[in-house]
């Protein structure tokens, strides 16, 4: 049994028809809940709440600083490896774009991983293109026992792999494990993934099942929003945790909201999702989960980030650079996709403390 025999108990079309069919009272129902379900979340991801944007923006606030205060972690993604063997039409690391491959030597990561620590980080994720031979389990593997003295937690964004190298990966300090689906529309997934292995639909959404079995300590899910109608993939999200919840209780869930992002290749959204529509799906997911950590990147502007954090999110990534070597190294490399907030570490720690917030470098550590 896994999250795929889940899913295909439901229909895409009809799913969408369904959210796009709620009304006024299906909305303030959900509102007046203690608990949503997730008929309740299709209700307040639809268009008819909009109206009650600030209605939800309010409770979403007010579960967030019940559960979590006015904290928010801090993390920042380095970039191992844009070597990639799959196709995506919409990522920057295709290994179709004539771009400049990069993968980074023990010695470059251990200076990039320097540079990091100078800036605060104790959070740190690592992120590749997806290639077994030049980034792939061993090279992964090494990646962690050189930066594990140096960071609490260490989190990644890689290919998918199976259980057993998962549970050989915690063994020398890997935390947690965000892999996202892109789109839960099976029959159009193959489009945006023509080729790799990443074309392989089911073995990605197993992912998930895999590291729960594993016991990873941390999942993070999301899907791309841009590529397919963002409610319809956003409600699956929904479906997905609920379902890896109720199997894998012991983990703990973070959702992030990527919004497509110019990149090499030049890919358009299919679907455009507003910074108001964005800020709806944050606030049902908090209204949905009061437990889930919610992630806010350095894709969104400045101005959204800091009008939007306090609302629902609980992590936000700062002083990003997109492609290998950009903190000290400074390879000639890509970035995997265009930066919208470029502020320092500092600086959005200011702009927390400014709000009464708390930046959260270090979260936790094991009791050994």
């Amino acid at each position: 049994m896994s999250f795929s025999d889940t899913l295909n108990q439901y229909d895409w079309d009809k799913t969408k028809a369904d959210i796009y069919s709620k009304t006024k009272q299906d909305v303030l129902h959900a509102l007046n809940q203690s608990s949503c379900s997730l008929e309740d979340f299709k209700a307040l991801i639809s268009p008819a709440a909009a109206p009650y944007l600030e209605q939800m923006a309010q409770k979403s606030m007010l579960q967030t600083q019940k559960r979590f205060g006015k904290t928010i972690q801090l993390y920042v993604p380095l970039y191992l490896s844009n070597t990639c063997s799959n196709a995506c039409v919409y990522c920057g690391f295709s290994h179709k774009n004539k771009i400049e491959r990069v993968t980074l030597s023990e010695d470059q990561i251990l200076k990039e991983a320097m540079a990091i620590k100078k800036m605060g980080f104790d959070h740190l994720l690592l992120v590749t293109g997806e290639h077994q031979r030049e980034a792939g389990f061993d090279y992964l593997m090494r990646a962690i026992e050189i930066l594990r003295p140096h960071f609490s937690q260490i989190s990644v964004e890689v290919q998918p792999m199976s259980t057993e190298e998962y549970q050989q990966l915690m063994k020398v300090g890997l935390h947690a494990v965000y892999v996202y689906q892109e789109t839960y529309h099976q029959e159009n997934y193959k489009s945006y993934h023509p080729a790799g292995k990443k074309a392989d639909f089911k073995y990605r959404l197993e992912t998930p099942d895999r590291l729960g079995k594993a016991g990873i300590h941390k999942i993070g899910l999301g899907c791309l929003l841009g590529l397919e109608d963002w409610r319809s993939d956003i409600w699956y999200t929904a479906l997905h945790l609920s379902y890896l919840e109720r199997t894998y209780w012991q983990s703990r869930y973070s959702i992030s909201f990527p919004r497509l992002r110019p990149s090499a290749g030049g890919f358009q959204p299919n679907m455009e999702i507003s910074d108001r529509e964005l800020l709806q799906v944050i606030c049902a997911f908090r209204l949905l989960n009061q437990e889930i950590e919610l992630s806010l990147s350095t894709r969104e502007t400045p101005t959204f980030r800091d009008n939007v954090f306090k609302l629902g999110i609980t992590a936000m990534s700062a002083g990003s650079k997109t492609e290998p070597g950009g903190y000290a190294v400074h390879t000639k490399a890509l970035e995997q996709f265009e930066v919208s907030d470029q502020r320092s570490p500092k600086e959005v720690e200011e702009m927390l403390h400014k709000n009464q917030y708390e930046a959260v470098w270090k979260d936790w550590d094991k009791f050994m």
